[in-house]
């Protein structure tokens, strides 16, 4: 999971940057499942539903060219860093 939080005023531009991100990262060939959504009670607050084939695989997408240029606008954009938490499936849990 992954949270990025929008400057003030610039919830709209966040979320005009990022919503291209999701078809792109979505299309990365050991992308299994990535979500973003925004929290309804605080506009411009974005997590990140992700998971990948292997570590490697995260490790891959955030050097592509997508991710890098989406992360080049977060000075501009957001309020702090993303805040990556890292998680696992627990074993015996499936569909």
């Amino acid at each position: 999971m992954a949270e990025i939080k929008a400057k003030p005023g610039k919830e709209r531009e966040l979320r005009e940057a990022t919503l291209p991100l999701v078809n792109a990262v979505r299309a990365e060939p050991n992308n299994l499942v990535y979500f973003a959504h925004e929290d309804r009670s605080a506009p411009g607050r974005i997590i990140f539903y992700e998971i990948f084939a292997t570590e490697a695989d995260f490790e891959a997408h955030n050097k592509t060219p997508h991710v890098t240029t989406w992360f080049s606008k977060l000075a501009d954009l957001a309020d702090g860093e993303v805040k990556v938490t890292k998680m696992k499936i627990l074993p015996g849990l499936s569909r």
